[in-house]
């Protein structure tokens, strides 16, 4: 079975599983966070995770999720479909 060497701020060194541990990319999925609960105090926590430690963590099958710190509003979604209706060229918007 693989094991995740890792360190938790109370416990000090510990041992995770892959499904101790989910990863949240950000966009681009070259960098984002990895978060776990310590088996043994149980407390939550959340590290960095840099290029490096994504490609470790995916190598051993972490489930992931991309996160996007800027979605798209209800608003920028409304003023869009307002434009494709009165735009003669709908493919012109993509272009700006």
């Amino acid at each position: 079975m693989t094991t995740i060497k890792t360190t938790c701020s109370r416990c000090g060194d510990i041992h995770l599983t892959p499904d101790d541990v989910s990863l949240e990319l950000r966009p681009g999925g070259r960098e984002g966070d990895y978060r776990f609960k310590c088996p043994s105090c149980t407390i939550h926590q959340r590290r960095p995770a840099n290029s490096r430690v994504v490609s470790v963590l995916l190598a051993t099958g972490v489930h992931f999720e991309v996160i996007n710190p800027d979605p798209i509003t209800e608003r920028e979604i409304e003023v869009f479909a307002a434009a494709l209706e009165s735009e003669p060229d709908p493919l012109r918007l993509l272009a700006g």
